[in-house]
């Protein structure tokens, strides 16, 4: 539901770059470009290595904001459905570190993620899903060492089978309340809605509701709308192999004689 309403749509920056590549030696690297319509522009370039046997992930980056991250990740060799990963970044210019050790444990009727932030607090989200013929509940917590105190709290029950899915989610200390649902309609049309309301501020509920269209193998459609009038609409299309573009605008429709509106663009490529 999230990728439905979230994801593809491209108006959120002016323009978006992705350049993909793997050498010989099995080495991915990717260079990423963004321009916001604010007019600032940030990119990335990154490395990252596989080491299948061992399963080991190395990757390095290195941003146009001089950040230099670097992660590590080991995947089901401490235990089976254990995935490992610990981050860390560095600022040369002002001698920051960041120091971040994420875990990740699946299993057929459990899913679970624990985040711990070494360097700051230390503190600790942990969250985790419990699932049985399809019904679905989960709890997320965030907890700072340093105060010793519960800093978040969140709960959700749910339902999802191949075809269609619907949650009711209460977060921010159970404090604002979602309800969302999704349905595959076919192999080509999928659709879904989301309602929000946050209890500590107006009485009014928040609605977004968001379609997909598969046009044809290579290409597909997206639009989605809220309460507030805000409309999106995106197109993406794979020209040929290795070559993405998507296109997206949004439209204010309670100020379509005013410069509410956004346009963005995305390009991918790949070799």
């Amino acid at each position: 539901m999230s990728q439905l309403i979230n994801r593809d749509f491209y108006h959120t920056v002016a323009a978006n770059l992705e350049v993909k590549s793997k050498a010989p030696n099995g080495v991915n690297f990717n260079v990423k470009g963004k321009s916001s319509h604010e007019g600032s522009t940030t990119g990335s370039i990154e490395g990252k290595y596989v080491n299948v046997p061992s399963g080991l992930t190395v990757t390095q980056a290195w941003t146009t904001t001089n950040v230099l991250n670097t992660k590590l990740e080991l995947d089901n060799q401490i235990a089976k459905g254990l995935r490992a990963e610990v981050a860390a970044d560095f600022v040369p210019s002002s001698k920051d570190i960041g120091a971040k050790l994420n875990l990740t444990f699946k299993q057929p009727n459990f899913h679970g993620r624990a985040f711990f932030d070494l360097m700051k607090g230390p503190t600790a989200n942990i969250d985790a899903v419990l699932g049985r013929e399809g019904f679905l509940v989960g709890a997320e917590a965030g907890y700072d060492v340093q105060k010793a105190a519960i800093t978040r709290y969140a709960a959700a029950v749910g339902y999802s089978v191949p075809q269609y899915s619907a949650a009711i989610t209460a977060s921010n200390n159970l404090s604002v309340f979602s309800a969302a649902y999704y349905h595959k309609v076919n192999s080509e049309v999928e659709a879904g809605a989301k309602a929000t309301w946050d209890s500590k501020g107006s009485n009014n509920v928040g609605l977004e509701v968001a379609g997909k269209w598969r046009l044809d193998p290579t290409s597909f459609a997206k639009a989605k709308v809220n309460d507030r009038g805000i409309a999106s609409l995106a197109y993406n299309v794979l020209l040929r192999s290795g070559v993405t573009v998507g296109a997206g605008i949004s439209l204010d429709t309670q100020k379509l004689n005013e410069s509410a509106h956004k346009v963005g663009t995305h390009f991918e490529f790949s070799g």
